[in-house]
């Protein structure tokens, strides 16, 4: 388990590393093609890919922090971090969103040509080829972490693959005589990215509020606390999640007469099947007598 919890923490970290090296890289090419082609919609990727850096950045100190382990002072580790990392991402990214629309709108009402079409295809080309390896190593990544900082950030970098293309189509017909669907374009890339900044602020406020776990994540719970023999019921099932760690509470019913070590064998062995089905997670349960337990009115899945 220990080994398994240090091979994700050493896969967030180098997530956090070749994002931010990506995004630097792909920030030296854009402005120099932006400078070539005076294209807003280069101008609206290059914005993007300096938001890409700082918001790696943050992300790089909020995974170093969020793995870091459990202390007297924060009983149940720093996972939120993540989560507070994602709140800082939605608000810069959201930020360069309306600079965009401003700039987009101002070269929309007086639209000028745009120069060096070869070079500014070349640089998305490049751009693209880039960011499609860094997705397809983040979703790799958080297939086997779950983090809510590389999901967040792997959501931006998936929708630059379209951006990305959007902003070569944009150049061609710019050359072509229609130098209006640049700024155009540039709208449309605004109002994603500002779609994209509100899935991460839903994300985030759901880790920083508990928010439970899905039902069917729930509903596993359940059915392994049931396959036990000797488990009569359950109830008080709460759950939430902090960066990659999942804490689990219940109340398990037994069999009234069972001796205590006999009744905290069980709780062991239903523990143990839960932590098989949630690797990282913290369980904790408490024992009750079945025959004292009556209906609670409780929310709908209890």
């Amino acid at each position: 388990m220990k080994e398994q919890a240090h091979r994700q923490a050493q896969l967030m970290r180098w997530a956090t590393y070749a994002s931010t090296a990506t995004a630097s890289v792909l920030i030296l090419t854009k402005l120099v093609a932006w400078v070539l082609t005076d294209s807003v919609s280069i101008m609206a990727t290059l914005i993007d890919s300096c938001l890409d850096v700082l918001a790696s950045i943050i992300n790089l100190l909020a995974v170093r922090h969020a793995l870091s382990p459990a202390d007297k002072h924060h009983r149940f580790g720093h996972g939120k971090a993540e989560a507070l990392a994602g709140l800082g991402q939605a608000t810069f990214i959201a930020g360069s969103a309306m600079f965009l629309l401003l700039e987009a709108g101002a070269r929309l009402w007086h639209p000028q040509p745009v120069s060096a079409v070869g070079v500014g295809i070349g640089v998305m080309v490049f751009s693209m080829l880039a960011t499609l390896g860094l997705v397809m190593f983040q979703s790799y990544v958080i297939k086997r972490s779950g983090s809510t900082a590389i999901k967040a950030d792997h959501l931006h970098y998936k929708t630059d693959l379209l951006v990305n293309a959007g902003v070569m189509l944009a150049i061609g017909l710019a050359a072509y005589g229609w130098p209006g669907f640049d700024p155009l374009l540039a709208m449309a890339i605004a109002a994603y990215i500002l779609h994209s900044a509100w899935e991460i602020v839903q994300e985030s406020l759901s880790h920083l509020m508990d928010r439970e776990l899905p039902a069917e994540a729930r509903a596993r719970i359940k059915e392994i606390v049931f396959r036990h023999p000797q488990t009569k019921g359950m109830h008080d099932l709460r759950t939430r999640q902090a960066g990659t760690r999942v804490f689990i509470q219940l109340h398990l019913e037994l069999e009234d007469s069972l001796p205590l070590i006999e009744a905290h064998a069980i709780s062991d062995e239903v523990e143990a099947q839960i932590v098989a089905a949630f690797p990282d997670a913290e369980v904790l349960i408490h024992e009750d007598p079945a025959s004292l337990m009556e209906p609670v009115p409780e929310f709908p899945d209890r």
